[in-house]
């Protein structure tokens, strides 16, 4: 079980939001690299970098602060990265920086051609993020909710060859009030390829329900909040994970 610690950037800066509202945003850290680096430090096997401005703007807008996080990181572990891509252009330029997956998740919704593209000519490095409330698929940086069901959309995704999944419950989200683990398992069981969970990870206890469950096909979860705000301690509870994991 991957728990991998989430850099969410705003205008430079390391923030952590409650439930997608830019307007709700805490500042963990004035410089993401440093950052990236306390997360290396702690034994972390991959990092999940979000570019926030870029998400609702639709192009990428926080470029310094990924490029001095890959410089940190140095190629030790993978990178994934999401927050406004629209474009192959885009994803070409992000792989060539050094990020190893690059997240699609409005414009695989509002343009399935596109997400297509690009599992065709990056395959491997696809992951594709669905946000759901009640089930429902959001897009436009949560803005909107559709009719669309994430297991549905999910479904479709993986007949494209998407390497993977990041399942959020955008109605937990920043909100410390745990993972859905219920709603992640129904999607993990519904398709082949991991499912990556995300959205409202409070304590270890989480990551014991989640870590019962990984054989569903659950790959991984989004560290946020938790281990900003003291909730869960990063090195502790992936220890804890790989206990159980050995265990079973």
């Amino acid at each position: 079980m991957l728990l991998i610690p989430a850099i969410d950037l705003k205008d430079g800066h390391c923030v952590r939001l409650v439930q997608g509202d830019m307007d709700q945003s805490t500042t963990f850290g004035e410089e993401p690299a440093l950052v990236a680096q306390r997360w290396l430090d702690e034994g972390a096997r991959r990092l999940h970098l979000v570019d926030l401005n870029g998400a609702f703007a639709g192009k990428p807008k926080n470029l310094t602060a990924i490029k001095s996080i890959l410089k940190e990181v140095d190629g030790e572990i993978p990178v994934q990265l999401g927050g406004g891509i629209r474009d192959l252009d885009t994803i070409e330029q992000y792989i060539d920086a050094g990020i190893r997956y690059v997240i699609i998740g409005t414009a695989a919704v509002k343009n399935p051609g596109f997400l297509r593209d690009a599992c065709s000519a990056f395959g491997g490095h696809i992951i594709v993020g669905i946000d759901a409330k009640d089930g429902k698929v959001a897009t436009d940086g949560w803005a909107k909710v559709s009719n669309v069901e994430a297991i549905d959309l999910a479904k479709k995704f993986e007949d494209y060859g998407v390497e993977s999944i990041i399942y959020t419950d955008i109605g937990r989200d920043g909100m410390l009030s745990g993972i859905n683990v219920d709603a992640t398992v129904r999607l993990a069981q519904a398709v082949e390829i991991p499912i990556i969970a995300s959205g409202g990870l409070k304590d270890i206890h989480d990551i014991e329900q989640l870590v019962a469950v990984a054989d569903e096909g659950i790959e991984g979860v989004i560290c946020g909040k938790a281990i900003y705000t003291g909730g869960l301690d990063f090195a502790s509870a992936q220890d804890r994970a790989d206990e159980l994991t050995d265990a079973a």
